[in-house]
C-alpha cells in the first residue's frame, strides 16, 4: 500500500511508528497519539519526514549489505530514498512567484553548494550539461543521484545547512532544513558512504516523475523478527566495514595531505634554492659592481684631486700673473695718464706760443704796413722835395737869367743862392739822412723780413716737430687705446677664465658632492650587501630547517606507507575465529575475554592489550596490544626531533 507524506494519517503513524524498533541509536520510536495531536502540524510534519528518512537510509544500508552489489537505478530503496529525500528538501520551500506562474522547486538551495563547496562546481556543470533534463526538478534529481555516487551528499548538505542566512531565502522558517531535523538527517546520510552505486542518469526521465512514498517496504513482519540476530551481526559487520573504510579514508586523506606537503615543500625548496641561486647571482653581480663602484670612486678621486691640484697651481699661477700684468698696466696706465698730461700740458704751452707768434705774427705784419706806410709817405716826400728841386731848378735857371740880366739882382740873388744852397745843402744832408734813414729802414725792413722768414721758418719747424709729435703722442694714444682695449679684452679674458674656472671649481664642487652622494651609495650598498648576507644564511638555515623538515617528513609518509600497508594487509578478526592469545597463546575463557587490538584488528587477552593510544582513527586513546603499543611508540620516539 502506497501512501503521499502530506496524506498521512495518525493510525499510519502510529503503525509505522510502532512498527519501527527502538534500537539503539536510532531514534524514531512510537510517540504518545496526545503528543502528536498537541503539537504543530509543522513540527509533525519534520517528525515524521525524519522518521522516514532514518527508515529509507537504513533499510538502504541494509539492503545494499545483503545485496552485496553495486546499486543501480532501478534499486527500489535507492528509488525510494530519493523520494524520501526529494520531500525532506521540499518541505518548507517558498514560493517564488514569476509573470506566468509560481515557481517551487529545490534547485535553488542545491545550487548554493558551488558556492559554499568548490568541489561541488563539477556536480552542477554537469547538471546543466544533461540534454535531457528541462525542468529545475529534473536538475535538482539528478544532482541528487551524482551526489551519492561521489559519496559526498553528507557534506554538500552540511555546507549547505551551515548557512542558514543563504537558506531563509528560500526556506520558510519552520522548514526542516532549517531545524535541527535536517542536521540529524545530514548526520545520518554519513553512513551512506558505505554504499557503491552506479546510477544512469542521461536515460532516466527525471522531469516527469512521481515522487510517492511506499510504506510497505518498511513495515516488519515476523520474519524480520526472527531474523534480529542476523541483523545484529550484519550491522557487526558492517560496523567494522565502516570502521576500516573510515580509517583506510583517513590514511588516505593524511598520505594526500603530507604527499602535497611534500609536493609542496619540494616546490618550495627548488624556488629557494633557484632564488638563492639567483641571491647569489646578485651578491655577485653586487660584489663586481661594487669592486667597478670602488675603482671607479678610486680612479675619479685621483683625477679629481690631481685636476684639483692643477687647477690649483693655475689659478694660482693664473692669480699671480694677473697680479703682475695688473700692476704692470696700472703702472702703464698711469705713466700713460702722465704722458698725457704733460702731453697736453706741452700742446697747451706749444698752442699758447703759437697763438703769441701769431698776434707776434699779426703785430710785425701791422708795423711793417706802419713802415710801408712811412716809407710811402717819405717817397711820397722825396717826390715832393725832387719835384720842389726840380723847381728850384728852374727857379734858379730864371734867377740865374735874372742875374744876368741884371747884375744888382745877382749879388742879392747870390746871397739867396748862398742861402738857397745853403737851405739845399741842408736839405741834401736832410735828403741824405732820408736816405740813409730809408737805407737803413729798407735793411731794417730786410732784416726784419728775413728775421720773419726765419720766424716762419723756425715756426714751421717747430709747428711740423710739434705736428709729428702730436702725430706721434696720437700714435701712442692710439697705441695705447690698442693696448687698453687689448688688455680690456685680456682682461675679459681672464674674467671669463676666472668664469670657466669658478664652472670648473662649481662642478668639480658638484663632483665632489656626488662622490660622497657615491660613497653614501656605496655603503648603503655594503648594507645592502651585509643584509643580503645575512639573508643568505637565513635562507641557508631556512633551507637546513627544510631539508631536516623534508628528511622527516619522508620518514613520516615511509612509516604511514608502511602502516598502510600494514593496515591494508590486517584483517579484523572475528570473535568465532580466535580460540587463543595471539602473544600469550593462552585459550579465552568466562575468566579471559577476548579483546580487539584497534591497531592491527587481531584478538589479544586483557593482559597482553591492556594499552591506550591515539590513533589516525580515532583522536582519543584507544586499546591496543603490546607489539603495536611499542611499534607506535618506538615511531613517536623516531619522529621527535
Amino acid at each position: 500500500m502506497t501512501f503521499q507524506v502530506w496524506g498521512w494519517r495518525r493510525e499510519d503513524v502510529s503503525q509505522i511508528s510502532a512498527g519501527v524498533p527502538d534500537a539503539e541509536g536510532w531514534p524514531g520510536a512510537a510517540m504518545p497519539r496526545k503528543t502528536l495531536a498537541t503539537k504543530d502540524p509543522t513540527a509533525v510534519e519534520r517528525a515524521n519526514l525524519l522518521n522516514m528518512a532514518k527508515l529509507s537510509i537504513k533499510g538502504l544500508i541494509e539492503s545494499a549489505l545483503s545485496f552485496g552489489r553495486t546499486l543501480d537505478s532501478d534499486y527500489p530503496p535507492l528509488q525510494q530514498f530519493f523520494v524520501v529525500m526529494e520531500h525532506c528538501l521540499k518541505h518548507g520551500l517558498k514560493v517564488r512567484k514569476s509573470f506566468l506562474s509560481y515557481n517551487k522547486t529545490i534547485w535553488g538551495p542545491l545550487e548554493l553548494v558551488e558556492k559554499l563547496y568548490p568541489e561541488a562546481e563539477e556536480i552542477g556543470a554537469s547538471v546543466r550539461d544533461l540534454p535531457g533534463l528541462k525542468t529545475p526538478l529534473g536538475r535538482a534529481r539528478a544532482w541528487l543521484r551524482l551526489a551519492l555516487m561521489q559519496k559526498k551528499m553528507a557534506d554538500y548538505l552540511r555546507c549547505l545547512i551551515i548557512q542558514r542566512d543563504l537558506l531563509s531565502e528560500f526556506y520558510e522558517y519552520h522548514a526542516l532544513m532549517m531545524e535541527e531535523e535536517g542536521a540529524v538527517i545530514v548526520g545520518l546520510l554519513v553512513g551512506l558512504n558505505v554504499i557503491d552505486a552506479n546510477l544512469c542518469v542521461k536515460g532516466e526521465d527525471l522531469d516527469s516523475q512521481v515522487g510517492v512514498i511506499d510504506f510497505s517496504m518498511y513495515l516488519k513482519n515476523e520474519e524480520d523478527i526472527g531474523n534480529k540476530e542476523r541483523n545484529v551481526q550484519i550491522a557487526a559487520i558492517l560496523d567494522q566495514k565502516n570502521y576500516v573504510e573510515e580509517l583506510n579514508r583517513q590514511l588516505n586523506t593524511t598520505v594526500s595531505s603530507l604527499h602535497s606537503r611534500v609536493e609542496s615543500l619540494e616546490k618550495s625548496n627548488t624556488k629557494l634554492i633557484e632564488e638563492l641561486a639567483i641571491a647569489k647571482n646578485n651578491i655577485i653581480k653586487l660584489q663586481e659592481e661594487n669592486h667597478q663602484l670602488r675603482s671607479e670612486n678610486k680612479l675619479i678621486l685621483m683625477k679629481t684631486q690631481q685636476h684639483l691640484e692643477v687647477t690649483k697651481v693655475d689659478v694660482e699661477t693664473e692669480l699671480q700673473t694677473y697680479k703682475h700684468s695688473r700692476q704692470g698696466l696700472d703702472e702703464m696706465y698711469n705713466e700713460a695718464r702722465r704722458q698725457l698730461r704733460d702731453e697736453s700740458q706741452l700742446r697747451q704751452d706749444v698752442e699758447n706760443e703759437l697763438a703769441v707768434q701769431v698776434s707776434m705774427k699779426h703785430e710785425i705784419e701791422l708795423a711793417m704796413k706802419l713802415l710801408e706806410k712811412d716809407i710811402h709817405e717819405k717817397q711820397d716826400t722825396l717826390i715832393g722835395l725832387r719835384q720842389q728841386l726840380e723847381e728850384v731848378k728852374a727857379i734858379n735857371i730864371e734867377m740865374y737869367q735874372k742875374l744876368q740880366g741884371s747884375e744888382d739882382g745877382l749879388k742879392e740873388k747870390n746871397e739867396i743862392i748862398a742861402r738857397l744852397e745853403e737851405k739845399t745843402h741842408k736839405i741834401t744832408a736832410a735828403m741824405r739822412q732820408l736816405e740813409q734813414r730809408l737805407q737803413q729802414a729798407e735793411k731794417a725792413q730786410m732784416e726784419a723780413e728775413d728775421e720773419d722768414e726765419k720766424y716762419l721758418q723756425e715756426c714751421l719747424s717747430k709747428s711740423d716737430s710739434l705736428q709729428k709729435q702730436i702725430s706721434q703722442k696720437e700714435k701712442q694714444l692710439v697705441q695705447l687705446e690698442t693696448d687698453l682695449k687689448i688688455e680690456k679684452e685680456w682682461r675679459q679674458t681672464l674674467q671669463e677664465d676666472l668664469q670657466k674656472e669658478k664652472d670648473a671649481l662649481y662642478h668639480l664642487r658638484n663632483e665632489t658632492q656626488q662622490i660622497i652622494s657615491l660613497k653614501k651609495e656605496f655603503l648603503n650598498l655594503q648594507e645592502e650587501n651585509q643584509q643580503l648576507k645575512k639573508i643568505y644564511h637565513e635562507q641557508e638555515q631556512a633551507l637546513q630547517e627544510l631539508g631536516n623538515k623534508l628528511s622527516e617528513s619522508k620518514l613520516k609518509i615511509e612509516d604511514i606507507k608502511e602502516a598502510n600497508k600494514a593496515l591494508q594487509g590486517l584483517v579484523w578478526l572475528k570473535d568465532k575465529e580466535a580460540t587463543h592469545c595471539k602473544l600469550c597463546e593462552k585459550e579465552f575463557s568466562l575468566s579471559k575475554r577476548k579483546h580487539h587490538c584497534r591497531n592491527c584488528g587481531e584478538i589479544f587477552c586483557n593482559a597482553c592489550s591492556d594499552n591506550e593510544l591515539p590513533l589516525p582513527s580515532s583522536p582519543k586513546p584507544v586499546r591496543v596490544c603490546d607489539s603495536c603499543h611499542a611499534l607506535l611508540i618506538q615511531r613517536c620516539s623516531s619522529n621527535l626531533p
